[in-house]
């Protein structure tokens, strides 16, 4: 059975940064893509972006071009994602999901953290 932990949020300023952790067990991350979703009560959930499984591909939506950045550890199974130049309207509850597919519908995505809360002041 695979599980999914998503850590790193918290309370931010509005221009700083944090970096979201997202490690798996009990599957080999290499066999998946990584997708970053993040769901807030005003714009419901937002796919953020997706790192394929060796980490050569990433996509990211308009709305975080340039300010976040994803990566990934195979070796530790564990993925990331930098969030730099944060906004106010950043904050929301950050998942990170797996999938076989190259896909940006969340509903491809089959296992899912419990999220992590970022919030990010004015």
């Amino acid at each position: 059975q695979v599980h999914v932990v998503e850590s790193g949020g918290g309370v931010v300023q509005a221009g700083g940064s944090l970096r979201l952790s997202c490690v798996v067990s009990g599957r080999a991350l290499s066999g998946y893509f990584v997708g970053w979703v993040r769901q807030d009560q005003e714009e419901g959930q937002i796919f953020l972006g997706l790192i394929s499984p060796g980490g050569k591909q990433n996509v990211y939506s308009d709305s975080v071009k340039g300010r976040f950045e994803l990566s990934r550890d195979n070796a530790l199974n564990t993925a990331y994602l930098q969030m730099n130049s944060l906004k106010p309207e950043d904050t929301a509850v950050y998942y990170c999901a797996l999938s076989t597919v190259f896909s940006r519908n969340p509903a491809r995505y089959s296992e899912w953290g419990q999220g992590t809360q970022v919030t990010v002041s004015s």
